[in-house]
């Protein structure tokens, strides 16, 4: 087959939906099918890897999101001869791409990735609420009518987007990851060169660091647990807006010498950076299937992290976390601190979520995807 998977944006912008496009396509490649990627912008950004098309956009700030008006001329021809056309950002990629595979009779599927209702609420608060609202439902709605497959990556989202977009026919197919990168490091890196000690709790952190994330509640409670807590301590891999509010949380509370923030780090080698860790944590409630998640138990490391959708169609309480109810003060510490003190507790959840990250292999999760492809191609016929 010859699969287009269209994005708003793609690397060197760093995020979950880009490294699952980058996965997804690498593994697509080895099955012998052809993988484009049509994104918008970086003009002066040299693609090591074949495939990329891109079309003119205008960056808006530092989001890595481009404004498009359409696709170039030469990555319309090459659209017209899809076999699939799967979109994973809706505002922009969904709203082009979506008559083009109509009038040329590609299958169109769409995969969300994201709670835009909490996103909304994180960034553009200046516009009413009901406006943004009413925006993000007619988008979403009209844009899964348009399709032959909507993809929700938990059953939590399916059934938000039953309920907010008024789309009740998404298939549940889960996120997947390439468990055997994150189980097997190549090149750990010793907890002694983060500044942490063999008798220290090391919790992970990776991802943005932005409100959506709910960050600077992740150091106030971790502060929280430091409390009954003293051999706890912080790791944060990423960055983002609330970097400084999170530091500046610590500081106060007299612990920034328990939190080490390393910034970004090339994808490759988070799996080295997790080796020094003893768990996870994250108090994210906007998250869909977090593929940092994922990973996390494909290390082998425990999830302690606040009951949401997409993290609590993950994690089996008791067997590879442990989840807070709710985002309420010290409800996430509590937690915290009975990892940090339970060390049987860790080893059996531990066990627990690198077993249970094999569900999400994608051997198991990408190959049900092509399933559905050549199941909508033969529908269809040839493109």
């Amino acid at each position: 087959m010859r699969i287009g998977l269209f994005a708003d944006m793609y690397l060197p912008h760093i995020s979950g939906v880009t490294n699952h496009i980058a996965l997804y396509k690498r593994h697509f490649e080895a099955r012998g099918h052809e993988v484009l990627i049509f994104t918008f912008g970086d003009g002066d950004y040299h693609d090591t890897e074949a495939g990329i098309v891109r079309s003119p956009g205008i960056p808006w700030g530092d989001t890595g999101w481009r404004f498009s008006a359409g696709l170039s001329a030469q990555a319309r021809r090459l659209a017209e001869t899809l076999d699939i056309a799967h979109v994973h950002h809706p505002f922009q990629s969904g709203r082009i791409v979506a008559p083009l595979a109509r009038r040329c009779d590609i299958p169109l599927v769409f995969t969300n990735h994201t709670r835009y209702d909490l996103y909304s609420d994180a960034y553009a608060r200046f516009v009413p609420q009901a406006a943004r609202y009413g925006y993000l439902r007619r988008s979403l709605h009209d844009l899964a009518e348009r399709c032959e497959l909507v993809v929700a990556p938990s059953a939590s989202i399916a059934e938000w987007l039953g309920q907010f977009a008024h789309f009740p026919g998404a298939e549940v197919i889960p996120n997947g990851i390439d468990t055997h990168a994150f189980a097997n490091p190549s090149a750990s890196v010793a907890r002694e060169e983060l500044g942490f000690s063999a008798d220290d709790v090391v919790f992970c952190y990776a991802g943005r660091l932005g409100p959506e994330k709910s960050t600077v509640h992740l150091a106030e409670e971790f502060a929280r647990a430091c409390a009954t807590a003293p051999h706890a301590r912080l790791l944060v891999i990423g960055d983002g807006p609330a970097r400084v509010p999170a530091q500046a949380a610590l500081a106060s509370a007299g612990l920034a010498g328990r939190a080490r923030f390393v910034g970004m780090v090339p994808y490759e080698r988070v799996p080295d950076y997790e080796a020094a860790a003893d768990a996870f944590v994250t108090a994210s409630v906007s998250e869909v299937h977090p593929l940092v998640v994922l990973e996390a138990m494909a290390a082998g490391l425990p999830v302690v992290a606040t009951s949401s959708p997409g993290i609590s169609d993950t994690i089996d309480v008791g067997e590879s976390g442990l989840l807070a109810p709710d985002s309420a003060p010290g409800a996430l510490a509590e937690r915290i601190a009975r990892i940090a003190a339970d060390a049987p507790l860790r080893a059996r959840l531990s066990a627990g979520a690198r077993e249970a990250a094999g569900a999400y292999a994608l051997e198991n999760t990408a190959d049900r995807l092509l399933r559905r492809y050549e199941a909508l191609r033969i529908g269809r016929g040839p493109a």
